[in-house]
């Protein structure tokens, strides 16, 4: 074959001793916690087809796997790739092309392109001649496949949702083709080395996985696996840049099988499902991933732990999850302010939040909360008050493995969320620099210390009275080592904001 040779790259990046958050993270930042490597599932997906296709991979996660420079060029010199496929991110933009053109100067290699940022801009990024391919939306691990075969002769067409130059002038390929999830093949965990990666809040070995791909509303309950009530966070560059504002999820059955493996031959203590709102929107699917996990006899052979939107938790889900064997659950509360909520396109109120949560700490969840600070139409006060009410829910049938999390508002060129800033005048300077977007240089108008906020949101984890709860609800002894990479993971946080 003429490109039989593909790397899947995430070259080395670091500043100030901070790694970029860069593979399967929605918010971009330089962090100093080392205790965050989340798994690159899409990428690594990409990597296991390439492979079952015929075509000799590389996956090459620099930053996880903590290489250096001279260890990438090692590899890559070893390998002599014909196709390099690089995620980028806005504020990497640059440096990525940059790089690009090094590549491609020394190997000759065909340059690829995918994420969310180029999934909005393929145009602006085929301005770099070191750039041969833009592969859009988040179905890049078929498509990047599909483009392959193609290049190499063994289809007739090209894939939809690809982005290159024909005589002077950008073309593309059309639109992307409804893909079957369940024709996926499951995630070679040996060739993406699966073991190097997990977080603070995660029992090890952990491994991470998908239910399937987008934001599913949590009202919808559809007797297909397409949600009929998507979510549209006007932020999530995700569900805009990557899924079209659509969700679906693969088959019940499917996704248990692949359970299976991790649990059986690679002995996974806790799986965690990085889909936008994990399956917790669609009850139906929960009954059938119940009965699946029963008759595979895996009930309780592992902990299971997910993302979750709060007004999906209802009495009825939560029985349900509990059953299941799910642990923890990751849910956006963003904002207490119902005016925020509405603008940011939500599609919950605060109650409803409240709500979900509190019903989610009744069942016995573990609960990690996710909020944002900075919002250029609120004051001190909104930002007060969800600090405030993010205290109290923290407090509320506190026990261990409760968490949160906080950052600062990004909205990323592209969303909805950018165009409503740029309408309404919020958008500062900065924002037309793509480097600047990495939550230490503001983007969006405000009139109070971001940081500080962010810091006091994530001081809750100090607040004497969680820390007493957390710790007398403490039941397992491997708690003991989740409670110690659970401090270390929140110094760095802390650190990243001056502490």
């Amino acid at each position: 074959m003429k490109y039989g040779k593909a790397a899947i790259y995430y070259p080395p990046t670091l500043k100030n001793g901070q790694f970029p958050l860069l593979g399967q993270n929605r918010q971009f930042k330089f962090t100093s916690s080392k205790e965050i490597r989340i798994f690159p599932l899409i990428p690594a997906s990409t990597a296991t087809m390439l492979k079952q296709n015929g075509y000799e991979t590389l996956f090459l996660d620099a930053i996880n796997l903590r290489l250096s420079a001279e260890e990438c060029t090692g590899k890559l010199d070893a390998f002599k790739p014909d196709v390099i496929i690089m995620e980028t991110k806005a504020p990497l933009f640059g440096l990525h092309l940059k790089i690009a053109a090094e590549l491609k100067a020394k190997y000759g290699a065909k340059i690829i392109f995918c994420g969310d940022h180029v999934s909005f801009f393929p145009e602006e990024t085929l301005k770099s001649a070191a750039i041969d391919y833009v592969v859009t939306t988040g179905y890049y691990d078929f498509i990047i496949t599909g483009l392959l075969d193609f290049l190499n002769g063994k289809i007739s067409s090209m894939p939809g949702g690809v982005y290159f130059r024909e005589n002077g002038t950008t073309a593309n390929s059309g639109a992307i083709k409804d893909y079957d999830l369940d024709s996926a093949p499951f995630i070679d965990r040996d060739l993406t080395h699966w073991e190097k990666y997990g977080e603070a809040y995660l029992y090890k070995p952990a491994a991470y996985i998908l239910s399937g791909r987008g934001c599913g509303g949590a009202s919808a309950n559809p007797s297909g696996l397409v949600s009929e009530k998507p979510g549209k966070c006007a932020f999530c560059i995700w569900q805009h840049a990557l899924w079209g504002r659509a969700a679906k999820l693969r088959s019940a059955a499917n996704f248990a099988e692949e359970v299976e493996i991790l649990v059986k031959k690679y002995r996974v203590k806790e799986i965690f499902d990085d889909n936008e709102s994990g399956g917790t929107w669609h009850e139906g699917w929960l009954k059938e991933l119940y009965e699946e996990l029963k008759k595979r006899k895996l009930l309780g052979k592992f902990y299971i732990s997910s993302n979750a939107r709060a007004d999906a938790l209802t009495e009825e889900r939560c029985a349900l999850l509990k059953k299941i064997g799910y642990r923890l659950l990751k849910v956006g509360l963003e904002s207490a302010n119902d005016k925020t909520l509405k603008i940011i396109q939500k599609d919950e109120d605060f109650a409803a939040i409240e709500k979900g949560i509190k019903t989610a700490k009744r069942y016995g969840f573990a609960v990690l909360l996710t909020t944002m600070v900075g919002y250029p139409w609120e004051n001190e006060q909104d930002a007060e008050n969800t600090y405030l009410k993010a205290k109290e829910l923290m407090l509320y049938k506190t026990h261990f493995g409760d968490s949160m999390q906080s950052s600062i508002i990004l909205p990323y060129p592209g969303t909805p969320l950018f165009i409503y800033a740029e309408k309404n005048g919020y958008l500062t300077g900065n924002a037309s620099d793509y480097t600047l977007y990495d939550m230490e240089h503001d983007i969006v108008k405000g009139t109070f210390d971001n940081a500080a906020w962010c810091k006091k949101m994530w001081k809750i984890h100090l607040h004497p009275l969680f820390m007493f709860k957390s710790l007398i609800t403490l039941r397992r002894l491997q708690d003991i080592k989740l409670a110690v990479t659970g401090m270390l993971s929140l110094l760095g946080h802390l650190k990243d904001y001056g502490e």
